[in-house]
């Protein structure tokens, strides 16, 4: 794994294509379901240099904005930006037009393409911004510009013409969720993209035959970071249908011979309670769960249900998402835990920046080369070159991490702290509940109170969902009240975002 964490050190997104393109130019690197588009390395490179035409009015060390939906076309900008010295930045399709138009004043941005589907909300916003925007229009699994038919003089003219860059060279532009505020712009190098690729490649022990499906979101860190840049650095390849379908999931691992998938714990709750897959899936190793913990009900049962080994892991948008990692099997790891640090280093600390003893609570803090560069347009906010991730948990003597909550979202009744997590495991524990999240709500008697809402998939009353409640975790920390909902609010990894659900209860 040595030369890999060498190439990350040494390359950028640029040379590492141009590497693949000259070594490998029939690999395939890139499928989509819905138009049987197929993309080998050397036509990679070729369609990112065609790219470079629709580019001026992006200067280099610009931003260039993506709106789309996935599929090849945001995957080529999403690579052929920084391979031109660009700056990504696909903004989230579940963000709000306010903050979409936030994001495009605050990022600068003067060059945005777009599909047909996002074409007329895009335009709106545009109306309203500070500066003159130019808008591409363009079709979601097609070429932007002609790639199949460009000429070797082309090809020259093209590497002739690239800005020069480095590793340290601005390459992705991603805003955090916002849910509590004004949402944040991470940037991120080459560097701590490709680190990020190599730390995914080294957790799983990926490889060239290695291909994974993602059925994330690409405007999310673990979709752009975990399947685009870890097949990248291993020189695999992805398949990346529109958008994620329980009905259809078992058959693309199948028809694609997929040998890995990226998830969230929603989605898997939601396989867990959807149809079985093929009767045989070969080629199918592992699946990867990130972006929230998994109930370790909901992983037991996954497991069992579908015979296929379950990695957690944990990531954030400021570190390019991995920072821990259970092993890959035949090897087990701990369920409950998102693992131990992978191509990184992870400590919990106290208030005061001292590091706990094992088992003790205490905040996440990471450091590592796939940390974002900053916060654009924000002062540092790294402690002696420490991330201070947010996130409450423990590490045991075996450095599995056990992540108890969010600090913000921690619970608060009568002085004693309560991690939603706690219910939320509980909860899971019934067979009939698909998604849910405790949360605090005012109380003039404790200060907070604990509350839930579910989703379910079969009939279930509070009273049988409480009743499990006060097994697990005891009365004083289990819920006053279960609202059932159809759905929980979402962010763009999948993630439940059980802060919103105070303001749609009306709480």
């Amino acid at each position: 794994m040595n030369e890999i964490y060498a190439d990350a050190n040494t390359h950028t997104v640029r040379s590492i294509i141009d590497r693949h393109a000259q070594q490998t130019p029939d690999a395939v690197f890139f499928i989509s379901p819905e138009s049987g588009k197929v993309v080998c390395y050397e036509y990679l490179k070729n369609s990112l240099l065609q790219l470079g035409d629709y580019l001026h009015a992006a200067p280099p060390d610009s931003v260039v904005g993506i709106m789309c939906s996935n599929g090849w076309a945001t995957t080529q900008i999403l690579l052929g930006a920084p391979y031109h010295g660009r700056t990504a930045l696909i903004f989230n399709l579940a963000s709000g037009d306010a903050q979409l138009l936030y994001m495009i004043n605050h990022s600068e941005c003067r060059l945005i393409f777009t599909d047909e589907e996002n074409q007329l909300r895009l335009q709106s916003i545009v109306d309203k911004c500070e500066n003159k925007i130019e808008i591409v229009l363009i079709k979601r699994d097609d070429d932007i510009g002609d790639s199949a038919n460009i000429q070797q003089q082309d090809i020259e003219k093209g590497d002739n013409a690239l800005p020069p860059i480095t590793p340290h060279s601005t390459a992705l532009l991603i805003y955090t969720s916002g849910t509590t505020g004004t949402p944040k712009g991470v940037l991120h190098s080459h560097r701590s993209l490709l680190f990020s690729g190599a730390n995914t490649v080294a957790a799983h022990h990926l490889s060239a035959t290695s291909r994974a499906l993602c059925v994330l979101p690409l405007y999310h860190i673990n979709g752009q970071c975990v399947t685009i840049f870890a097949p990248l650095i291993s020189g695999g390849s992805v398949v990346i249908p529109h958008k994620f379908s329980v009905r259809e999931f078992w058959h693309l691992l199948s028809q694609y011979q997929c040998t890995w998938f990226s998830a969230v714990p929603t989605i898997i709750s939601h396989l867990l309670h959807g149809d079985a897959p093929p009767a045989s899936l070969p080629l199918l190793e592992f699946g990867r769960s990130a972006s929230s913990a998994l109930p370790p009900e909901i992983h037991r049962q996954f497991q069992e249900k579908f015979n296929t080994p379950l990695i957690e892991t944990m990531g954030l948008t400021e570190t390019a998402a991995q920072i821990l990692s259970n092993p890959p099997p035949p090897v087990a790891g701990k369920i409950g835990s998102p693992g131990v640090a992978v191509g990184n280093e992870v400590k919990i600390v106290d208030g005061a920046g001292f590091i706990v003893p094992p088992n003790f609570e205490g905040e996440i803090a990471v450091r590592g080369d796939n940390l974002m560069i900053g916060y654009l347009r924000e002062k540092s906010v790294f402690v002696d070159g420490w991330f201070m991730t947010g996130d409450l948990g423990t590490m045991d003597e075996d450095g599995y991490v056990f992540v108890t909550g969010r600090a913000k979202e921690l619970i608060i009744k009568g002085g004693e702290n309560i991690a939603p997590r706690e219910i939320d495991d509980a909860l899971y524990s019934s067979p009939a509940v698909v998604e849910a999240a405790a949360f605090a709500v005012e109380c003039d008697v404790y200060g907070q109170q604990v509350e839930a809402a579910v989703v379910l998939s079969a009939a279930c009353d509070e009273k049988e969902l409480l009743d499990i409640c006060y097994q697990a975790v005891g009365k004083f920390k289990s819920p006053r009240r279960i609202h059932f909902m159809e759905s929980l609010p979402k962010g763009p990894s999948g993630k439940i975002q059980r802060l919103k659900l105070v303001e749609l209860l009306g709480k």
